[in-house]
């Protein structure tokens, strides 16, 4: 069984006025200049997935300049012997929309049909810098696993902000606050047991694989205060923690507090003091792993969005990963300036050309 696009349309979307393609289930190389938009597509694609898209830009900074005028994605999409329509759109900068079969969909809809996973080259310095980018990361992963992860994580963050909201106007009267920390409680320990689970799936994942990329064993780290599982500790916590949140004007204890520690299990070398080039292995094992565990649990392999990828690949591994794809029959969309760099991939691949004049034209595999 198969997850791929049949079809996508882009209109006044970033940097394409209008384009169409037409797919099939096959990885997708897509070749151009700098500049082109390339990554534009790959974007449009990102977001037939909950979320803000593989760059999190504003509905509004994804309107084509300068007519400003909205855009709109529009995708046929082949899910376990199903085919649904897809669109997804923004008018005059609002939030964007969502509609599935013709019926208007909360964007979590989108992923219990679909399952978009994607690598960017933002994504190469994810272990050497700050833990939010890390919880992003595993958040990612784990609502490829449990599409209402999406519904948890909006729920918390918007009680913790009312609650930061109280801790800055230094409100001391507990009957503010505990509404506010039984709903981040309940929704907060649901997120750190979602997140568990997608790491024992991962770890699953890697442990199975012969792969010529090193796994990675990752580990969940609470934050300074630690950070209580079930939801009654964690109420209690944050009672007990008001003082202390109130001179710091923030929420200190959390799963918005936790971080993703990940080591070469090979080497049993943080990721952090790894090369770039291990960091890169470790992401792309990360992603191969993710998407075997959802081959296996979702009942097809997930979309691929892979920027660049070849280009920080040797030629021996860059094989390696097209190999690892094709195996998997997942529909990879790749990008890379030159043909060269999917001459691996052959015939296996359809290739699409992006040209600098707005122009996309669909090219014969070799």
């Amino acid at each position: 069984m198969a997850l791929s696009l049949s079809a996508l349309t882009l209109s006044h979307f970033r940097s394409h006025k209008i384009a169409r393609l037409a797919l099939d289930a096959r990885p997708v190389a897509i070749h151009g200049p700098n500049g082109a938009g390339k990554t534009n597509i790959l974007e449009a694609v990102s977001l037939l997935s909950p979320g803000r898209g593989l760059r999190r830009s504003s509905a509004e900074d994804m309107t084509r300049r300068p007519e400003a005028l909205g855009w709109k994605l529009t995708g046929v999409l082949q899910s376990l012997h199903q085919v649904h329509e897809v669109e997804t759109w923004s008018e005059n900068g609002a939030a964007r929309q969502v509609r599935i079969d013709g019926k208007t969909a909360a964007q979590t809809a989108l992923g219990r049909i679909a399952r978009v996973l994607w690598l960017i080259p933002s994504m190469d310095r994810l272990w050497i810098e700050g833990a939010e980018g890390r919880r992003r990361f595993l958040d990612r992963m784990t609502l490829s696993f449990l599409p209402d992860h999406a519904q948890l994580s909006l729920d918390y963050d918007k009680a913790m902000r009312e609650r930061n909201r109280l801790l800055k106007d230094m409100v001391r009267d507990p009957h503010w606050y505990s509404a506010l920390e039984q709903r981040m409680a309940e929704t907060g320990a649901a997120m750190h047991a979602n997140r568990l689970s997608a790491l024992q799936a991962l770890a699953e994942a890697q442990g199975d694989a012969q792969t010529a990329f090193p796994a990675a064993t990752l580990t969940l780290q609470p934050g300074e205060l630690g950070l209580p599982e079930s939801a009654e500790d964690l109420r209690a916590a944050l009672a007990d923690g008001r003082s202390r949140d109130l001179a710091a004007g923030r929420t200190l204890i959390g799963p918005h507090r936790a971080d993703l520690y990940g080591i070469y299990a090979a080497k049993d070398v943080p990721a952090k003091d790894c090369s770039t080039g291990e960091q890169k292995a470790l992401l792309v094992s990360l992603i191969l792993a993710n998407a075997r565990a959802l081959a296996r649990d979702f009942g097809a392999p997930p979309i691929l969005l892979l920027d660049e990828v070849a280009a920080h690949l040797d030629a021996d591994r860059r094989a390696a990963l097209y190999d690892e794809i094709c195996a998997l029959g997942a529909q990879a969309w790749m990008t890379g300036t030159e043909t060269q760099l999917f001459d691996s991939l052959g015939a296996r691949a359809q290739y699409i050309e992006v040209t600098e004049t707005d122009g996309i034209s669909a090219v014969a595999g070799p």
